[in-house]
C-alpha cells in the first residue's frame, strides 16, 4: 500500500553472527513496539535479504518528517534500554536515513521489495525529482507485478545527528541521500529479473543520477502498526 504519512526512517544493516538470535528477539519484542509507541510513528516493517549486500532492511513510516526531528523520537534515541545497548553493538555496516516521502503510489502491499540507494548532483536535484515524479515512477507503477513505488529523499543534517543509541554501535552510519523502493507481489526470481533489467545503469544515467545505484532485494518478515491513541 502507499506509505502512510510523509516521513520515513530507512535503515539497512548486517548483524554479527553471535548477535543474530538476540537481534530477532529484541527487534520483535521490544524495538518495533517501542518505535510504534512514539507519537507520529505509524508503521514499521522489517525485511530480510533474498539478494543484497546488507542483510536487513527496516522501514518506519511517520506522519511527517518533523516527527523524526522531534523531542519524542530524540529522547528515545538518547535513552536506549539495556537490551538495546546490548543488541546494537552487533550491528554492522549500517546505512540510515531520515527521509521525506516525495512520491508514493501502490496497488496493495507487496511481500517483496527492491531498495535502491543512489545520489543526484545538487544542481540537478529539482529536475531529477520532477522527472521521477511526473514521468518515470508513474510509468513503472503500471508494470505487471509491481505493487508499489516510493521515493524518499534524506534530510542529511538530521540523519547525521549522533545519539546515545548510535554511540553503542561498532561504527558510524552511512547516509543514503536518495532511496527508491519498489514493492513486488509475485515470485522472487521474476521480480528480481525485472528489476535488474529495468533499473539498469542506463536507467539511472537517463534519470540524472550519479554513480552506481546500490540495489538490494528483500522479503517481508514483520509488520508493526501503532496502537490507536485516545484523543
Amino acid at each position: 500500500m502507499s506509505l502512510v504519512g510523509t516521513g520515513a526512517v530507512a535503515i539497512w544493516h548486517d548483524i554479527a553472527p553471535e548477535g543474530r538470535d538476540d537481534f530477532y528477539a529484541w527487534h520483535g519484542e521490544e524495538h518495533m513496539p517501542e518505535r510504534a509507541d512514539i507519537p507520529g510513528f505509524i508503521r514499521g516493517r522489517r525485511y530480510v535479504a533474498t539478494r543484497a549486500g546488507l542483510e536487513f532492511f527496516n522501514l518506519y513510516e511517520t506522519s511527517s518528517p518533523e516527527v523524526l526531528k522531534g523531542s519524542d523520537y530524540l529522547s528515545r534515541l538518547n535513552s536506549p534500554t539495556p537490551w538495546t545497548t546490548a543488541t546494537v553493538k552487533h550491528f554492522r555496516n549500517v546505512a540510515r536515513s531520515l527521509c521525506r516521502v516525495e512520491y508514493t503510489s501502490s496497488h496493495g502491499e507487496g511481500g517483496l521489495i527492491a531498495t535502491l540507494r543512489y545520489d543526484v548532483p545538487q544542481a540537478s536535484a529539482v529536475d531529477h525529482l520532477t522527472h521521477m515524479k511526473n514521468v518515470i515512477l508513474p510509468s513503472l507503477s503500471r508494470q505487471p507485478g509491481i505493487a508499489g513505488l516510493h521515493l524518499l529523499v534524506a534530510d542529511v543534517g538530521a540523519s547525521a545527528i549522533r545519539t546515545e543509541e548510535q554511540k553503542h554501535r561498532a561504527e558510524a552510519n552511512r547516509i543514503p541521500a536518495w532511496v527508491l523502493l519498489v514493492e513486488g507481489w509475485g515470485d522472487e526470481r521474476p521480480f528480481e529479473a525485472w528489476s535488474d533489467a529495468t533499473l539498469s545503469a542506463n536507467f539511472w544515467s537517463e534519470a540524472g543520477a550519479t554513480g552506481p545505484a546500490d540495489i538490494g532485494f528483500y522479503r517481508l518478515q514483520n509488520v508493526r502498526t501503532a496502537v490507536s491513541r485516545e484523543p
